[in-house]
């Protein structure tokens, strides 16, 4: 663990807040400032240095400082986006998007317990899809900037928060979401933990859910079926603060650090230690936030940083080199301190950068593996900061976008790819029952990547199959739910398996089916519904 210099240390002793992230600029308008707390923390009786503060990330979305204009939307149409038909009325605004295994989408609102849920139409189509109101989280929990992943069983779990009702905590308090039966039960923390706050995520290759501690070295995985904990992450050399996880093939995750930058560890998921990486040979820091991690199918990293550098990791290699710079606009330079990233279908991946520490406006870029492209933007850009901004891949090849305003939108890429590792059915009963479950399997079934990366305040993987059903009369589309997937490993040829419930809704008739993980699908096989 690297130790502060006297000098620092004083300054530490003296200015250390609450929390573990960090932003130089005062925080705009309902930012919560932290009071002064202690230099170190202690969780499972290890002491652990805390990370220097100044203030929290904010909990809002930037003042709204444009009027958005007529010439403004239009650039966005043309430039690929559509704004989401009519959105529930979100009492602070949606906020992290998850991707359910029955193809639709819940959103959590902001500092709230109300989740929401967009379905498409029959026409398969999220931008004129319905929304339902679910059950609420447990009372007494509304995070915002947590841990959240979808389970091998279709279930999803969140944990922690860097807020509680937009009031700064680093809770610990957590709940796991059961679609079938539309209910929340509350998750305790692992043992002696007294924070999660805003603590990283993954699923990893056996299913197993892993969370990190937001102000430690420490991780804990979770046992499902007991709902219990084991500590694990022993060698970690500097704390979790701010840094995120990318599964790779073969399992082992990767972490450009930002405590002791410019290391990088690996987590060995079969020893459940982390070891040291080769160093990145560019600052991707600034104010102790980093930018996304995003796998790409070639397998390497692409970490876009929040100083206005990249790097890349290539994973076979063991090496990084310095990617392309992000651009100045006018005397500003952008970056991605705090931001998501998403990889499209055709390999490229799409990221949000924005001016210094949770300035707006957002500028919308993709990376094609050499350099960055400038695109259109979303119509409320102007006024966003990358680190309010989401985006989530839909089983479409579309792209889901929320900024905590009520513009939501959905951008269509100028070409959807249909890549060499697209899903492969092996075996699929070709007479199906509506209400019943069946068993389907094949290959590349988790995708080459967890497809939508922000840090430790969002994770939103996807890779994970679902079934898609087209009737072959009224070309109506239907999901089907996947549960009990039997690999969750990346970048993966192997035959893997899951289970998919018919809807009791369907339509009977001759019908197309496919398997479709992270917006990329698989040829069609025939069937007929009962």
């Amino acid at each position: 663990m690297r130790r502060f210099p006297i000098a620092l240390s004083t300054i530490v002793a003296a200015a250390l807040v609450a929390g573990c992230s960090s932003n130089a600029a005062a925080p705009p308008t309902g930012a919560t400032t932290p009071s002064l707390g202690s230099a170190h923390i202690v969780d499972s009786g290890i002491a652990q240095p805390h990370s220097l503060r100044l203030f929290r990330t904010p909990p809002h979305p930037p003042p709204r400082r444009h009027a958005i204009t007529g010439a403004m939307r239009r650039r966005a149409r043309a430039g690929g986006w559509q704004q989401i038909s009519s959105i529930p009325a979100f009492p602070n605004g949606p906020q992290t998007e998850l991707l359910m295994t029955d193809g639709s989408v819940l959103v959590f609102d902001y500092c709230a317990t109300n989740v929401y849920k967009l379905t498409p139409d029959q026409t398969g189509s999220y931008v004129t899809g319905s929304w339902t109101q679910l059950a609420s989280l447990p009372s007494g929990y509304a995070p915002l900037y947590f841990a959240s992943a979808v389970l091998p069983d279709g279930k999803l779990i969140v944990n922690g928060g860097e807020y509680n009702f937009c009031s700064g905590s680093e809770t610990t308090l957590g709940a796991i979401y059961d679609p079938v039966a539309n209910t929340w039960t509350s998750v305790a923390a692992p043992s002696g933990w007294s924070r999660i706050g805003d603590g990283q995520s993954a699923v990893l290759n056996n299913g197993t859910y892993m969370i990190g501690n937001c102000c430690t070295t420490v991780q804990a995985q979770l046992n499902e079926s007991t709902m219990t904990w084991t500590q694990v992450g022993t060698g970690k050399g500097d704390t979790n603060s701010e840094e995120g996880w990318t599964l790779m093939p073969g399992g082992n995750i990767l972490t450009a650090d930002v405590g002791n930058a410019p290391d990088s560890e690996i987590f060995n998921a079969k020893s459940a230690t982390w070891s040291a990486a080769a160093q990145v040979p560019v600052n991707l820091t600034s104010g102790f936030e980093i930018g996304p991690q995003t796998l790409r199918a070639n397998g390497t990293v692409w970490v876009a940083g929040a100083s206005g550098l990249s790097a890349v990791y290539n994973i076979k290699r063991g090496t990084w080199t310095q990617g392309p710079s992000f651009p100045t606009q006018g005397s500003q330079q952008l970056d991605v301190a705090d931001g998501p990233s998403t990889l499209l279908t055709d390999g490229t991946v799409m990221v949000a950068a924005s001016p210094g520490l949770y300035n707006a406006p957002t500028t919308m870029f993709i990376y094609n593996g050499k350099k960055l492209k400038n695109i259109a933007a979303f119509p409320q850009a102007p006024n966003d900061s990358s680190y309010n901004v989401r985006l989530l891949l839909l089983p479409t090849g579309q792209i889901l976008e929320d900024d905590g305003s009520t513009d939501m939108e959905v951008y269509t890429p100028s070409r959807l790819g249909t890549p060499s590792y697209a899903p492969k059915i092996g075996s699929v009963p070709t007479t199906l029952t509506h209400g019943n479950t069946y068993k389907i399997t094949g290959r590349r079934f988790n995708g080459m990547s967890q497809t939508n990366m922000y840090g430790d305040d969002v994770q939103q993987a996807t890779n994970y199959p679902l079934v898609r059903v087209t009737n072959g009369t009224t070309g109506h589309v239907f999901y089907c739910k996947t549960h009990n997937h039997s690999f969750m490993g990346v970048g993966s040829s192997r035959k893997v398996s899951t289970m998919f419930d018919v809807p009791s809704t369907i339509e009977t008739g001759a019908s197309t089916l496919v398997v479709v993980t992270n917006g990329v699908a698989s040829a069609p096989v025939s069937v007929t519904i009962h």
